[in-house]
């Protein structure tokens, strides 16, 4: 017997790791997937041919990063995801915060804006677009902090506390849309956060860690309040298959813990990078300043050396 459609069968053995995850591609995600990497691949064989270096972490970082999401999507965690409250709020966690800060940790914007070949005066091809895409107002729009942060909160609350969620689980092109939104929300949410990447929004380091923090509290109670909930709220949970031998209302409860959870993982992974960032900015700044004073041979010392020389010789 099907369930909502999906070709999921309904007599799914109980869950175990094991089970969850042996193959099962969804074709939508592996072809996408594959042909991310394919084209990341293209990119750094592109900027290694003619001489350039692409730092490896980057590539590694995004491989990842995709990998996550063949892992959430091609897998029998995807079959499990249909019918357990628990196994899909695993699949829409890593989806919306691991995956997409992994794949903006390896700079996609930045090495296709490199591998890319200019175009001839007057004319637009790829590269061209790329960049009135990213400048456009649209992008300056859906990458603020006011409209992404909103979006960020509204993905938990407007979707599972509504019958919007039972709607799109009831058909393949729905829950592959609600995927893809879960992805696209992590993405422009955590994109001007990182600031790996060029964008509309360069906000400074204090800013980011602002922002970061402003959007987790909300993933932490919607967990809350999934864990105290003294009966099951998803409509598409409420029943699970008997061979999966689980109770719905306990089912949520581990979803709710997983909500709760995973709002720290982001914070952790993020709050790392931009202190790294930070600091190799700092660097990049005092060897700059060095440069310059090796160039000028250190007028602006010599000159406070000068203006309080100047200053005692008054004083006598």
């Amino acid at each position: 017997m099907d369930h909502s459609g999906h070709g999921m069968t309904m007599d799914l053995p109980p869950f175990t790791l094991g089970r969850g995850l042996q193959w099962s591609a969804d074709p939508f995600f592996l072809v996408a997937c594959l042909a991310g990497l394919a084209l990341y691949g293209w990119g750094v064989v592109r900027l290694l041919r003619r001489g350039d270096k692409w730092p490896v972490g980057r590539t590694v970082a995004y491989v990842i990063g995709v990998l996550s999401i063949v892992l959430m999507m091609c897998t029998r965690l995807n079959d499990y995801g249909m019918v357990m409250f628990s196994v899909h709020m695993v699949q829409h966690m890593v989806i919306s915060m691991v995956s997409p800060i992994l794949i903006l940790l390896g700079a996609p914007i930045t090495l296709a804006l490199r591998a890319l070949p200019t175009a001839g005066r007057g004319r637009k091809g790829p590269r061209e677009l790329l960049l009135m895409f990213l400048h456009s107002r649209y992008m300056r729009i859906i990458t603020h902090p006011a409209f992404t942060i909103p979006l960020f909160i509204a993905s938990l609350y407007g979707l599972y506390f509504t019958p919007l969620f039972d709607t799109l689980m009831g058909s393949k092109a729905g829950h592959i849309g609600m995927m893809v939104h879960f992805l696209a929300v992590g993405l422009v949410f955590f994109w001007p956060i990182m600031g790996v990447d060029p964008g509309p929004h360069r906000p400074g380091y204090l800013m980011r860690m602002l922002e970061l923090f402003a959007g987790m509290p909300f993933h932490a109670f919607f967990g809350i309040a999934l864990m105290m909930a003294s009966e099951p709220m998803v409509e598409t949970f409420k029943n699970p298959p008997a061979s999966l031998g689980i109770e719905a209302l306990s089912d949520q409860n581990a979803a709710g813990g997983i909500a709760w959870a995973f709002s720290e993982i982001p914070s952790v992974l993020v709050l790392v990078a931009l202190l790294f960032q930070w600091y190799a900015s700092d660097q990049r700044q005092a060897r700059r300043e060095d440069r310059a004073a090796d160039r000028d041979g250190d007028k602006e010392l010599e000159a406070y050396n000068a203006y309080l020389s100047s200053l005692h010789a008054r004083g006598n």
